[in-house]
């Protein structure tokens, strides 16, 4: 077997300054590789400085031909580095029967390697970058050329059930810190070959991985174009969470409600993608972005779609309600007690004045210290280790209330009110939208003890204003009610049959609306009747 060996030298200059100054060149980096390994290894070592876990291993492959692995000690998978390169290279030789190669590499990367994903590279960078991201290099000695092999094994969480998004009905299966565990959940759903995943890399020195996920002809080139726009123009360092990318490509940052939504369950986006919306998935977190997002997204579970539509258009009603009341039923009551008492029945009103009797607060500073407990309670549970963070909340919420109380302090009506409120704020589907609730709600008490239920009204107002305004993507936060679109008003309020949403929503989606054919109401078939 003859092997042509061609010798360059491109790294030659860099090695000489390197040796001279003792300071390696900033745009080394950009050069070819050198055909001597030697010079090859000196330089990524220099690149590679006070990298403990950077794994420089020389072998002498066929008793002959020195080759350099290097690896990130943790991040590959040491078994298959062993049993697939080093022990066919140190040992066993190269086989007998193999055809004419130019090069030894040719020979490790077609006939030797036994890895799914090879490729060969010529510059430093490139030879850096791959390692970096958990790649085998192999570098041999007379090649200006480096394989990169993927055997990634680092440890990983396994596929759990997601802990912020429970169902009684539906997976048990989300998204874990791997973007590739993450993709392959969406795609044993949609086993097609229109499901795309662009794949991209943002941050100067993380160089976290993302990828876009559409299904071709179902999400709207515009939308599309306009996240791939997005994307491209971020410029930071690192990229640590989702949520990075998240304030980096929504259309109003300052705004309360939130314009892009986000999840670990899988079901959910493979839902989102057959609507026409657009996955970003980035590496390293289990939590999904899907753009664009409306506000009646924001108040639907994932289990509305897993029970008989009957039942879960009687859960949405009780949860709209629940969700109006988390938001308005605190400044009402400091509102009518405070500025029109003539609206309470005059029962009720001789209860809660014998109740607030003593109480040395107006009831707009009793409302807000007890919105301000409660949160405070809310985010001591959160922070709390598991075992004792619901204990915690639970227990300061009754002894404090009830302290509050038999001091004084505090009415027993607004610990109702309060008590009531927190209740119904848990009623949300997505964290993200119950915050800006919670937010919402200190303004709308301040309108309420200033302005009473013209405050209410005003504040109300504004924000309905402020919904008719936001846009996601270039999507109506409030569509399909505004603008309305009544063949999508199936899945709003209430949810239709299955059988009777045939479109998808006209806003988002691409060019192909119709989702399921007319005609596929269930009944008796004609016939069937036992006499």
């Amino acid at each position: 077997m003859m092997v042509k060996i061609r010798k360059m030298r491109p790294l030659k200059k860099a090695i000489q300054e390197l040796e001279s100054t003792g300071v390696l060149p900033l745009n080394v980096q950009d050069e070819v590789l050198a055909a001597d390994i030697s010079v090859n290894e000196q330089i990524l070592k220099q690149v590679f400085e006070n990298c403990s876990d950077i794994v420089f291993r020389p072998i002498c492959a066929n008793r002959q031909t020195k080759m350099l692995l290097i690896y990130i000690d943790g991040l590959v998978d040491t078994k298959i580095v062993e049993q697939v390169v080093l022990k066919p290279m140190m040992f066993e030789g190269m086989p007998d029967g193999l055809k004419q190669a130019d090069s030894i590499g040719e020979i490790i990367q077609d006939q030797l390697v036994a890895i799914t994903q090879v490729k060969a590279v010529s510059k430093v960078r490139e030879v850096s970058d791959a390692v970096l991201k958990s790649n085998l290099a192999v570098l041999t000695d007379g090649e200006n050329q480096a394989l990169l092999a993927d055997i990634k094994g680092f440890e990983k969480r396994s596929i759990e059930e997601p802990s912020a998004e429970l169902s009684v009905r539906g997976p048990r299966d989300g998204f874990t810190e791997t973007l590739r565990v993450n993709t392959s959940l969406v795609r044993r759903r949609i086993r097609s070959p229109r499901l795309k995943m662009e794949p991209y890399s943002i941050g100067d020195l993380s160089q976290t991985d993302i990828a876009i996920s559409y299904i071709e002809g179902i999400a709207s080139n515009t939308v599309l174009e306009e996240v791939r726009q997005r994307v491209r123009r971020i410029q930071i360092d690192g990229i640590l969470e989702s949520a990075f990318i998240e304030e980096f490509i929504e259309d109003l940052p300052y705004s309360p409600f939130p314009q892009i939504q986000n999840t670990e369950r899988p079901d959910v986006v493979c839902a989102s993608l057959l609507e026409g919306k657009v996955a970003i998935f980035v590496d390293n977190t289990p939590f999904v972005l899907i753009v664009p997002m409306t506000f009646w997204t924001g108040v639907q579970a994932a289990e509305d779609y897993y029970e008989r539509s009957i039942f879960t258009s009687f859960i949405r009603f009780v949860r709209f309600t629940l969700i109006n009341i988390s938001l308005f039923l605190p400044s009402l009551y400091v509102a009518v007690t405070t500025y029109h008492p003539q609206l309470i029945p005059t029962n009720l009103l001789i209860s809660i004045a014998a109740a607030r009797e003593g109480i040395p607060f107006p009831t707009v500073v009793e409302a807000l210290m007890m919105e301000f407990l409660f949160e405070g309670l809310r985010e001591a549970g959160v922070r709390l280790p598991k075992a004792v963070g619901s204990a915690v909340s639970i227990v300061g919420a009754l002894v404090i209330g009830q302290a509050s109380v038999q001091a004084g302090i505090i009415s027993a009506p607004m610990v109702i009110i309060v008590a009531t409120t927190g209740i119904s704020s848990f009623s949300f589907p997505r964290y993200n939208l119950g915050t800006a609730y919670r937010v919402l709600r200190f303004p709308m008490l301040l309108l309420s003890g200033i302005l009473g239920l013209y405050g209410v009204a005003f504040g109300a107002l504004a924000m309905l204003i402020h919904l008719t305004n936001i846009r996601s993507f270039g999507v109506p936060y409030l569509s399909p009610v505004a603008p309305q679109i009544p063949r999508n008003l199936k899945d709003v309020l209430m949810r239709a049959h299955r059988w009777k949403m045939t479109n998808r929503p006209v806003m988002i989606s691409g060019e192909e609306k119709m989702r399921i054919p007319k005609g596929q109401q269930p009944g008796p078939k004609q016939g069937d009747q036992t006499e």
